[in-house]
């Protein structure tokens, strides 16, 4: 099996894993990643993720769609990432309680998930909230670039978390944390959790490396 044909398969079978456990629905959410001559594997636009064939994922090389499907119309969110970050996949969902997170009045832009979890903090890193853009809009590839690269994971408010990572399986892993922190998050609400103390946060950031300094 060749590295791409890898990963093509793993995509169609995590993008499947997601779908089945509903972390997206109908024909939202997309993903790329990297293959090792630099071009990129994508979800085809309108594609279920339930239903994906790996032989149908398009190609884009340099940003040209040269082979396969038609690209997801998100391609400018997933750029900005691989333009400012080492990255080797991005995933992005449409899932209900990150979404739901996204729309609440006093969540925190700069750092929207509490440290509720000792895997929130070293998987996410602090996660940032962006405004409402309409869907495919290029703008939303402009404000992740507007990060600086000091983001792996954002939430698009009123549509839903895009998370980068060093491979296919370290973005879905990371997806999946950041939405179960979110739902966490809403189930504690109000509640004035205990929640991981400055000093144990930063004992993770130092033992794992993780992203956290603005």
């Amino acid at each position: 099996m060749t590295p791409e044909t890898k990963l093509r398969e793993d995509i169609c079978l995590l993008a499947k894993s997601m779908f089945d456990r509903g972390l997206t629905g109908g024909s939202s959410g997309n993903i790329s990643a990297r293959l090792p001559d630099g071009k990129l594997l994508v979800t085809p636009t309108g594609s279920c993720f339930g239903r994906l064939d790996p032989a149908r994922l398009a190609v884009l090389d340099g940003g040209q769609h040269i082979a396969g499907d038609a690209p997801t119309k998100e391609v400018a969110l997933h750029a900005a990432f691989y333009d400012t970050r080492p990255t080797g996949a991005v995933v992005h969902l449409h899932s209900c309680h990150s979404v739901a997170l996204s729309v609440l009045p006093d969540t925190d832009p700069d750092n929207m998930l509490p440290a509720i979890t000792a895997y929130g903090v070293m998987k996410l890193g602090k996660v940032a909230l962006l405004p409402y853009f309409m869907p495919g809009d290029p703008a939303m590839g402009d404000a992740i670039k507007g990060l600086a690269g000091k983001r792996s994971a954002v939430v698009l408010a009123h549509h839903g978390p895009v998370v980068a990572g060093k491979d296919i399986e370290a973005a879905c892993y990371a997806m999946e944390e950041l939405e179960e922190t979110a739902k966490l998050t809403l189930m504690t609400r109000g509640m004035t959790p205990n929640l991981l103390n400055d000093a144990q946060i930063q004992g993770l950031v130092t033992k794992f490396g993780v992203e956290w300094d603005d």
